[in-house]
């Protein structure tokens, strides 16, 4: 079986790092070069300040970078007819329509959260809702990410929402802040707290509050593996699919 190659975006940022070094012991995939603002050659492949210059031959881009950098990589996905994993978070509506746009031409999959864990998690939450928000429970999100994390709250957390919301006929809005104003809990909203603390890798807590009883869904993430093995999960699917866009849901079916 032949590897599927792969372009590493944001390959010197700590998930490129843990990808490249997944990779390297995977029988499936091959980093074959990367893209990086950092000219940091750490595993062996070449590495290219700016995307434009990769001229390097590939099936895949995989992305763990940041928003500010999402651009170049659209165009660079377009000019070189390369389908895309796109999983940096925090991307404006503008650049989310572009990867939609980019979609009509090569396969793009993005997905805030690449875990097997969590993407069950979507389907468990969006279950629930449909069967308390009708029965007055309120909902609430509490996600916890390291110090070092952008962008609040996380792309997992809106996703989770998104999925919860969904199921509920688009009916509800989120609320990202109660303390800009002395009011009670809106009946149709979503609540989404973040908190940023030392080396957390991420926990995503849902609440659905009712009378005299509260049922939450958690998952943890320990390490970031978890989210380079989806990733790598992900290359190898997206190398064959025709265009369009494409989630997780599609990779663990």
């Amino acid at each position: 079986m032949e590897k599927t190659r792969v372009i590493m975006h944001g390959c010197n940022g700590a998930m490129g790092q843990v990808i490249s070094r997944l990779a390297a012991e995977d029988a499936a995939v091959e980093i074959v070069a990367g893209i990086d603002i950092e000219d940091k050659n750490l595993y062996g492949y070449p590495v290219f300040t700016e995307a434009a210059q990769c001229d390097v031959a590939a099936d895949v881009i995989v992305d763990f970078s940041v928003a500010k950098a999402v651009d170049s990589l659209l165009a660079f996905a377009r000019a070189r007819r390369l389908p895309l994993v796109l999983c940096t978070t925090g991307l404006s509506d503008a650049q989310l329509d572009a990867a939609k746009a980019l979609s009509l031409e090569v396969p793009v999959l993005r997905s805030a959260n690449m875990s097997l864990g969590v993407n069950t998690v979507f389907k468990l939450v969006a279950a629930a809702a449909k069967v308390l928000a009708n029965s007055g429970y309120d909902i609430e999100i509490v996600e916890k990410h390291h110090r070092k994390k952008l962008d609040a709250p996380s792309g997992t957390a809106l996703a989770i929402a998104d999925a919860m919301n969904e199921a509920l006929d688009h009916a509800y809005t989120y609320k990202l802040d109660r303390s800009s104003e002395r009011a009670p809990r809106g009946d149709k909203e979503i609540g989404i707290q973040a908190l940023r603390g030392g080396t957390i890798v991420g926990e995503h807590e849902v609440l659905f509050c009712g009378e005299d009883e509260v049922l939450e869904i958690r998952h943890t993430a320990y390490s970031k593996a978890i989210f380079a093995k989806g990733a790598i999960k992900a290359a190898a699917f997206l190398k064959d699919q025709a265009p369009g866009m494409y989630t997780m849901a599609d990779v663990i079916g």
